[in-house]
């Protein structure tokens, strides 16, 4: 069965691209099965010519000691919508729905969603969040419509114990 129909989860009036892009830690996240057990998440963003975005995703797998995963999905601005939604292809020619429904106003932390409310990121731009912090956002995303029984914090661990290929700014 479908639940009912929810409206579409408000997009934040507009990001600059290159303000928003560099290195964002996750703070929060709504875990997929793959990623269920993630340490130390970074995602990574750079601008290419063609106004596609190169991202990187890595984290440690199952501890903070856990080896080092990676993933490069290609983000696609949609058009209309002042840099806010995006596709993300992790695989030919499927794309996920990528929200930027709320952004600070120095871009130090942002919320990205879907409309679906299946997954959730809390992302900024440092690795740490006071737990009052937390607990705001989270309760924005609650505000969205999102079931909190999966949502959770990701565990962030800085410095690491082994290096890490650097991510460029």
């Amino acid at each position: 069965m479908f639940g009912p129909k929810r409206d579409p989860i408000p997009l934040v009036p507009e990001v600059d691209l290159p303000r928003f892009m560099g290195t964002w830690y996750e703070i929060g996240f709504t875990p997929i099965f793959l990623v269920r057990d993630a340490h130390n998440g970074v995602e990574h963003y750079e601008l290419n010519d063609d106004g596609t975005i190169a991202t990187t995703y890595q984290y440690r797998d199952g501890a903070f000691d856990g080896e080092l995963k990676t993933d490069t999905p290609k983000g696609f601005v949609e058009p209309g919508t002042n840099n806010a939604l995006w596709g993300m292809q992790f695989v030919w020619p499927f794309k996920g729905e990528y929200r930027i429904v709320h952004l600070e106003p120095d871009y130090s932390v942002t919320i990205i969603a879907r409309n679906k409310r299946d997954y959730v990121w809390l992302m900024a731009r440092e690795p740490d969040m006071s737990e009052a912090d937390f607990e705001r956002y989270r309760q924005m995303i609650g505000d969205m419509g999102y079931d909190l029984t999966e949502f959770k914090r990701h565990p962030q661990q800085w410095p690491e114990s082994s290096p890490r290929p650097p991510l460029t700014d």
